[in-house]
């Protein structure tokens, strides 16, 4: 969503002297608020791959959304610094990948094309046993699939899915259903929501020479590969914060109506929203307690309180009193929030 499409709640211009627009930051910043759309080549876990790029950037946090086996390739999201603590984000994307299928036994071509519109739906499935979540049926949602190409009992497949998804269950599921059993040969993820093979996929080489260029003073590739972590958010929801505000929601504050420049429309209750700066740095992911209307037709109460702090503390100034300083006949949502 653009600037031009958030609905305006106040009027108040952004101090120049703290913060900085995503891609203006200094590098040393612009590295610790980074995420790389990495492509993962088979054989390595996604956890030391994650390692390599933390040794190859010299940073002391990055993690990876959405691990991929040893034997999987494609896009891997790494955060480093900051970044890390967004993305959760991600999680609430679709994910595409493309898979090979081997059916054990031929059948006809109409039955394997009418199992695949039967799996485009919401499936129920058992996390298998070396995953890392609690093993119980849940319901995933397979959006889009669609048979690319066939070669006598192989099958190329693209998905479009639910975060979460087991793309091997799937295809051994639908292989029960054939009758005859099929097993996932080979498996890319191509998409992970704002993330596309198609836009560019970073790889390890690509990441070594551009640290090596940086350090004998050439930003520009580097800067090319890693991407701001607000360039990951479009389609979630905004709330434009005041810059008095900023460090307020940094410190754990919750976000009051009286703090607010501009909202996204259609904002529901429940609904997890991206909190920014007026520069559009990427402050802190919150959830909704009031919709878009109830914010335009109040001028006070708590609005959006705090899920993760993302911004570090002290980028903008204190601006704000804590409650102690505040009168007593103040309302608890003028003393907690902003």
């Amino acid at each position: 969503m653009t600037p031009q499409e958030l609905i305006p709640v106040a009027e108040e211009s952004t101090d120049s002297k703290h913060g900085f627009e995503p891609a203006k930051r200094p590098i040393s910043l612009y590295l610790s608020y980074g995420l790389i759309p990495l492509d993962k080549t088979r054989g390595p876990t996604s956890h030391e791959v994650v390692a390599w790029v933390r040794r190859l950037m010299g940073v002391e946090k990055a993690g990876h959304s959405g691990t991929l086996d040893p034997g999987v390739s494609g896009l891997l999201p790494i955060g480093l610094g900051h970044a890390t603590k967004a993305l959760s984000l991600l999680l609430l994307f679709p994910k595409e990948y493309i898979a090979v299928m081997r059916i054990h036994s031929s059948v006809p071509r109409e039955e394997v094309d009418r199992v695949v519109l039967e799996f485009t739906d919401e499936i129920f499935q058992k996390p298998p046993q070396r995953s890392s979540v609690k093993r119980q049926v849940r319901s995933r949602r397979i959006y889009e699939m669609e048979i690319l190409e066939q070669q006598g009992n192989l099958y190329l497949i693209r998905i479009l899915c639910q975060s979460g998804t087991y793309i091997r269950k799937l295809i051994y599921d639908m292989g029960e259903v054939l009758a005859v059993g099929a097993t996932m040969v080979e498996l890319r993820r191509t998409k992970v929501g704002p993330l596309t093979e198609e836009k560019g996929l970073v790889s390890l080489h690509d990441l070594y020479d551009a640290v090596y260029r940086m350090k004998n003073g050439d930003e520009s590739r580097i800067r090319s590969l890693v991407m701001p972590v607000e360039d990951t958010i479009p389609g979630i929801k905004r709330v434009v914060i005041k810059d008095a505000a900023v460090d307020a929601i940094c410190h754990g504050a919750m976000l009051a109506v009286p703090g607010i420049l501009s909202i996204s429309p259609g904002i529901a209750k429940g609904e997890t929203v991206v909190l920014l700066s007026g520069k559009g740095e990427l402050v802190a992911i919150a959830e909704a307690k009031m919709t878009t209307e109830e914010v335009l037709g109040t001028k006070k109460g708590i609005a959006f309180p705090v899920k993760r702090v993302i911004m570090d503390q002290g980028t903008y100034p204190k601006l704000w009193k804590k409650a102690s300083e505040h009168k007593a006949a103040e309302e608890a949502e003028e003393q907690e929030g902003f």
